[in-house]
């Protein structure tokens, strides 16, 4: 059975005090039948780790540049995450997608690099409005699940993640319903067992991103293919980021 897996995404927001302020109220959770994961920004990675290291909540990084050191000015290597204590790692978000124009080329290239170095990528995926009017859900995700996952292997499913997060939702208040994300959490788990077979499918976590809170989560859980979420604004919030972690351990 998998196990249950939430993690939030900080994106640009938090300054030292307020990170510090998250990290104590988070660190009271009690550990439970699901796993707990932050992702900050970098500037609260060494934060993270004098406050969390001897709590049940994991941390992890919201990018990294597929390189172990050079001339890429203001990038992170995979080895600067791990030294921090960092096991997890957001690796083809919509917004630096279409934002920084990064290609499903380029989020392989990071999501090897993640897996190199022992750390655990969450692969986001997902459609615009447009092209889900347009009917392309499914190849538009099927193409970023392939193309991201190419140079993964069978043997490394326990440690893949990927996050359906339907761009036409992230932030807008208006997540898809669980019916709307299972069915696409669904394509996504045929997707992993042609690409690397049923066991490996079997033990793959896909998670729901998208405007998910307090009072949907339970929805999103029921659903057989969807294992958790990735949670953005509701992760800045101590008391309803906890409470949907209780949720999830439930």
């Amino acid at each position: 059975m998998r196990r249950p897996l939430i993690a939030g995404n900080w994106k640009m927001n938090g300054d030292a005090a307020e990170a510090d302020a998250l990290f104590r109220a988070l660190a009271a959770v009690r550990p439970g039948g699901a796993d707990l994961v932050v992702c900050p920004p970098f500037t609260a990675l060494a934060a993270a780790q004098q406050s969390l290291s001897d709590t049940c909540i994991q941390w992890g990084a919201q990018n990294v540049y597929p390189a172990a050191s050079g001339a890429y000015t203001g990038e992170i290597s995979p080895a600067m995450l791990t030294s921090l204590g960092c096991r997890w790692c957001i690796c083809g978000h919509s917004e630096r997608r279409q934002l920084l124009g990064e290609t499903d080329d380029f989020i392989r290239r990071k999501v090897r690099a993640v897996l190199d170095a022992g750390m655990m990528p969450i692969l986001c995926v997902g459609e615009t409005a447009d092209e889900r009017r347009g009917g392309r859900t499914a190849s538009v995700v099927q193409r970023e699940v392939e193309e991201g996952l190419r140079d993964a292997a069978a043997d490394e499913a326990a440690r893949l993640v990927v996050a359906y997060e339907p761009v036409w939702a992230i932030g807008a208040g208006q997540a898809a319903t669980a019916a709307e994300a299972q069915e696409v959490c669904g394509w996504i788990r045929e997707c992993l067992f042609r690409l690397f077979g049923q066991d490996a499918a079997s033990s793959a976590r896909i998670l729901y991103g998208g405007s998910v809170g307090q009072g949907n989560i339970a929805d999103f859980l029921s659903e057989p293919d969807i294992d958790g979420a990735l949670i953005g604004g509701a992760s800045l919030r101590a008391d309803e980021f906890i409470s949907i972690y209780d949720t999830a351990k439930a």
